[in-house]
């Protein structure tokens, strides 16, 4: 997807998190996240978004610490919140193409790595939002969706930090049946490797709508539907949290 597609998305997303933030209440409690209430949703989103506009605003080219969370609550934290989300679209809107600084996923560029990522950290977490005011959510496309599950499978679990891991070698296949797309994901006692195809035997198969597979494998929602070795799914639900 395109950089300026991203922020559009990001900025899309942002809004409607604070909008069912607002709706339901600070104290409302976070389902897909168990232990957190809205407020923690938005202080950790919030910081999130100030952190990543950051290394873009200021050409950091190594990795910073975060700020913190914010000592708000209420009005004053959404307040906060939206205003370091409208930061973060325009400081991605104006940067140069060619910006300089650090990133932590392969990516055409460092703009590109972080509109990309921002926007599917902020429609996640968007996601829970609307979880807390219970109501239907609002649709993740499936060109948007396809590309976050390629995010997480090819960047973030390729990474040495993945958990993701077994002694037996397994092959997980997910596939998305509202769109062509396919992932391969083969584990073992080393970082999982994914590729873009749907070559040779899988012992498990989660498959779906995009969108719903892109909300389960960041274990928001139940896997739609699971194939084969579900012990597999199993081991990606019980440890594929992202730090």
């Amino acid at each position: 997807m395109e950089t300026s597609v991203h922020i559009k998305t990001l900025e899309a997303e942002g809004r409607l998190l604070a909008a069912a933030a607002e709706e339901a209440g600070p104290d409302a409690k976070v389902p897909t996240c168990p232990g957190w209430e809205v407020r923690d949703l938005l202080r950790h989103t919030g910081m999130v978004h100030r952190w990543a506009g950051a290394f873009v605003a200021e050409g950091h080219i190594s990795y910073q610490p975060d700020a913190g969370l914010p000592d708000l609550d209420g009005d004053e934290l959404l307040a906060w919140f939206r205003a370091g989300h409208r930061a973060l679209v325009e400081t991605l809107s104006t940067a140069p193409p060619d910006v300089a600084c650090w990133s932590f996923l392969p990516a055409p560029s460092p703009l590109a790595f972080w509109a990309r990522r921002q926007a599917h950290e902020t429609a996640v977490h968007r996601f829970d939002a609307e979880a807390a005011r219970s109501g239907t959510p609002a649709e993740i496309g499936a060109d948007f969706a396809t590309d976050g599950i390629d995010e997480l499978l090819r960047g973030f679990h390729a990474r040495r930090k993945s958990k993701v891991r077994t002694d037996e070698p397994r092959v997980l296949r997910v596939r998305a049946t509202d769109t062509d797309a396919v992932w391969t994901v083969r584990l073992s006692a080393e970082p999982p490797v994914t590729e873009r195809d749907d070559t040779g035997e899988a012992d498990c198969e989660i498959s779906g709508p995009a969108a719903r597979l892109y909300l389960s494998l960041w274990n928001r929602l139940p896997f739609p539907r699971v194939t084969g070795d579900s012990s597999v799914a199993a081991l990606w639900r019980e440890k594929s949290g992202v730090t």
